[in-house]
């Protein structure tokens, strides 16, 4: 069951070991296998694809049909209620909205003696989007991976996620990605997927970015092709802080707690706060709200393992812990949270009062889901426009402002022993009269 611990030591220990529940500096025993996988699908393709859905998934799949047809996805539109669709809708919106506010803006300088210097921003060709599926069903993890590609004007959107039993794509996720301007759907899980994405089938098309989160194969895989694509992050098991005074609903800490426990059994739950009293009544809380808990057994498992109540001496201590900790998302449910915020260097979403739960965060905010974790967040930044977009450096000289700087180029270059790039100013400039 959830502990309480007083103790600033053992607190500070603690933390630093949910904060590293999945770092692991020996090699993993699943690498072997998904590098296998990566090989296997390079070498083989479609096929490969095929046989491997077979064996994880259970669905024996024809090659027509690893694409999601046009079909199916006008059928989906029919199979999801008024509400979810109005629902999806507004997200789109919200996280849209959200996103158009963060396209970098391509710049030029003029400066002194005919100098240009500046910057260009540009889309990649084709990005690659993983959506967990199977028995789970994910339309925020759609539209948070590809609305944020859509508004960067990436021109190819390929989304890829594996068959449920029936092998079919759920509804919701199809029509998500619809919405957020997906261009084609492959139902296709795993690393094999990663795989594909990476260096591309006889029908899949590579890309140059994979975002999304998945299993450990799945990161794992990631982690393998990146290089050969870029990719948004290795994603960690889900993990919630919260920092609370006297002022903040044991009810609602509990509900929020719960709710990243309720991720995977791997998921942390954390509350720092300077009152005794709440944190009795939140642990209190959070056994009565797990009686009746629909996922209770995996839920309890990652309370008992990485749940912690912390009791400080004041809510700057508690700042202090949190930074230490850096976590994917930060709940500061104190009576004045923008007074806190200063202190905030490292979180990867920080929630400010009592009425802004993390899951507003997860679905329709505007800001993207898809965050760093595992202390990451000292780093690294949530997904966004700028993973979908690479810049250019904009360099233009003219022969007065090249002359200007010729020497102190030429004194670097000699200093790092490289002749041709000293002599590529030199012949532009000392004897630039004697050549005419």
């Amino acid at each position: 069951m959830l502990r309480i611990i007083t103790e600033p030591t053992e607190a500070k220990t603690e933390l630093e070991r949910i904060s590293s529940r999945t770092h692991n500096g020996g090699m993993l025993p699943q690498e072997e296998a998904v590098r296998e996988i990566i090989q296997t699908v390079r070498r083989e393709g479609d096929r490969a694809l095929l046989d491997y859905t077979e064996k994880f998934d259970g669905q024996t799949l024809t090659i027509e049909q690893l694409r999601v047809s046009g079909s199916e996805l006008d059928a989906a539109y029919q199979q999801v209620s008024k509400e979810l669709l109005e629902a999806i809708a507004l997200a789109r919106r919200q996280i849209e909205a959200f996103h158009r506010q963060r396209i970098p803006k391509s710049w030029v300088h003029f400066g002194d003696d005919e100098v240009v210097l500046g910057k260009r921003y540009h889309p990649v060709d084709r990005a690659g989007l993983y959506i967990p599926g199977g028995r789970g069903a994910y339309p925020s993890t759609v539209l948070m991976n590809a609305i944020p590609a859509k508004v960067a004007a990436v021109p190819y959107i390929v989304m890829v996620t594996p068959p449920a039993e029936d092998g079919k794509i759920n509804p919701a996720v199809l029509v998500a990605a619809q919405e957020a301007g997906v261009t084609e759907i492959y139902r296709v899980g795993g690393a094999q997927a990663i795989a594909a994405l990476a260096y591309g089938t006889q029908t899949i098309p590579n890309v140059d970015v994979i975002t999304g989160p998945g299993n450990i194969y799945v990161t794992l895989a990631k982690k393998m092709v990146y290089g050969t694509v870029g990719i948004d992050s290795l994603a960690g098991p889900s993990e919630v802080l919260i920092i609370a005074d006297r002022h903040a609903n044991p009810v609602h800490i509990a509900a929020d707690l719960l709710a990243q426990a309720e991720h995977d059994p791997l998921a942390a739950a954390i509350l720092l706060t300077t009152e005794e009293k709440l944190a009795q009544r939140v642990k209190l809380e959070v056994k009565k709200q797990l009686e009746n808990h629909p996922r209770r057994i995996l839920t309890e498992k990652a309370i008992a393992h990485y749940g912690l109540i912390a009791i400080v001496d004041s809510l700057e201590t508690a700042a202090h812990y949190s930074n230490l900790f850096a976590p994917e998302h930060l709940e500061l449910e104190i009576a004045d949270p923008w007074s806190l915020l200063d202190r905030i260097r490292h979180a990867g979403a920080v929630f400010l009062g009592n009425s802004t739960p993390e899951a507003v965060g997860d679905y329709l905010a505007g800001p993207n889901h898809t965050l760093p974790t595992s202390g990451a967040a000292r780093y690294a930044s949530a997904l966004g426009v700028e993973t979908f977009m690479k810049h250019s450096s904009l360099i233009q000289y003219s022969e007065t402002a090249l002359s200007k700087v010729s020497r102190a180029i030429q004194t670097l270059a000699n200093a790092e022993g490289l002749h041709s790039h000293a002599e590529s100013v030199r012949l532009r400039t000392e004897i630039k009269e004697e050549r005419l």
